[in-house]
């Protein structure tokens, strides 16, 4: 099989899908690598490294399309690669489509085999693909709170760790998943106050026994919500519902009763984002204020630390990548339902309830065309 590696169009997306080590490992399984020129330059991984390891170098996006039998990217495919995508091409990157109807009728349109990082799921519930960069943008979503909130940032001026003599910032962190817990770690490791909210009770138990002291595992609820936010200095959206949007937890008027100069990270922006007045913002752009609360809703975190990201990333999404080039997209998925609910779109239908149910359109159970 030729695998395609794109190089990222998305604004300040510095991440690569593959690094060098990556094609190595392609190489040795018997197929093809073309990489896009300096596709993996924003990571620290230059077209040399790839041709050491293997690959070919194309000049353009349009040339991977066109000879590739399967395309990966980081970030969901753009509006001016719609066209490029070819009927029965696998398209193996983060797609979140729950929140993107636009892409959603482009991948249906082109007949492609889409299938979706996110969604790719172990018997255990959890999610592989989404763990490295959950991981990434739990940590970041706290060095984010903490700079937003310096005054010169438009903060309200405190210090999350507080100093001797002082208390410490607080920070709610709603959600107790993988973007939960590396939150709440970082925010427990500068000495804020952190509550982390959730409604499995089996998480809360686990939580509050791995947890340090200064971190109360409490169990989610609206009015536990607006008592928290009140009082908040940093609040983080992590909440998570696979291949769905993300529900919306905190309304335009529980915002007033937030402190002026706190800070909201919204890490489940790429979900459509968990509160009401999130919208996307860029690395370049990343802050906007509303009722006094500065929002902080990039879309791609992890892309502002992308060697650290990419590493991180390939090291995870490979042995999916290489058994998919294997066996075929088919044969893969009947083999592994890991990858089967990775199905999102293919061949024109779609393969995933929730993305279905998001924009009422007819659902397929992907078990039909297998």
């Amino acid at each position: 099989m030729l695998i395609g590696i794109l190089k990222e169009i998305k604004t300040e997306e510095n991440r690569v899908c593959m690094t060098p080590a990556g094609v190595e490992v392609m190489k040795v399984n018997g197929h093809s690598v073309l990489v896009e020129k300096n596709a993996g330059s924003g990571s620290g991984f230059e077209d040399a490294a790839y041709l050491k390891a293997g690959a070919e170098i194309a000049e353009t996006a349009r040339e991977i399309f066109e000879r590739s039998d399967m395309v990966m990217h980081v970030k969901e495919p753009l509006p001016s690669e719609y066209e490029m995508i070819r009927e029965d091409q696998i398209v193996f990157t983060y797609l979140h489509l729950a929140a993107a109807e636009e892409l959603t009728h482009a991948l249906i349109k082109s007949k492609a085999v889409c299938i979706a990082y996110e969604t790719i799921q172990k018997v255990d519930r959890s999610l592989p693909l989404l763990t490295p960069m959950s991981e990434v943008a739990g940590r970041m979503a706290i060095q984010q709170g903490a700079k937003y909130l310096e005054m010169a940032q438009g903060g309200h001026g405190v210090l999350l760790g507080g100093v001797p003599g002082v208390d410490p910032g607080n920070v709610v962190v709603i959600g107790g998943g993988i973007v939960g817990i590396n939150a709440a770690k970082m925010a427990c490791g500068l000495g804020a106050k952190v509550y982390i909210l959730d409604m499995n009770l089996d998480r809360l138990r686990y939580l509050s026994d791995v947890m340090p002291a200064n971190c109360y595992a409490l169990f989610s609820s609206p009015a536990t919500l607006r008592e928290l936010i009140a009082t908040a200095d940093v609040v983080v959206g992590a909440v998570l519902i696979p291949g769905a949007k993300a529900p919306k937890l905190i309304t335009r008027e529980m915002l007033k009763t937030m402190k002026p100069g706190s800070v909201l990270v919204d890490v489940a922006i790429d979900q459509g984002g968990c509160f009401e007045t999130s919208k996307a913002t860029t690395h370049s752009d990343p802050i906007y204020t509303v009722d006094g609360v500065v929002h902080y809703c990039v879309a791609n975190m992890p892309g502002a630390v992308p060697r650290t990201s990419t590493l991180a990333l390939t090291n995870a999404t490979l042995p999916y990548a290489v058994e998919i080039a294997n066996k075929g997209w088919t044969r893969s998925m009947q083999e592994n339902p890991e990858i089967k609910y990775g199905a999102n779109v293919i061949s024109g239908k779609v393969t995933y309830e929730a993305v279905a149910e998001a924009f009422g359109l007819d659902y397929t159970p992907i078990e039909t065309l297998l």
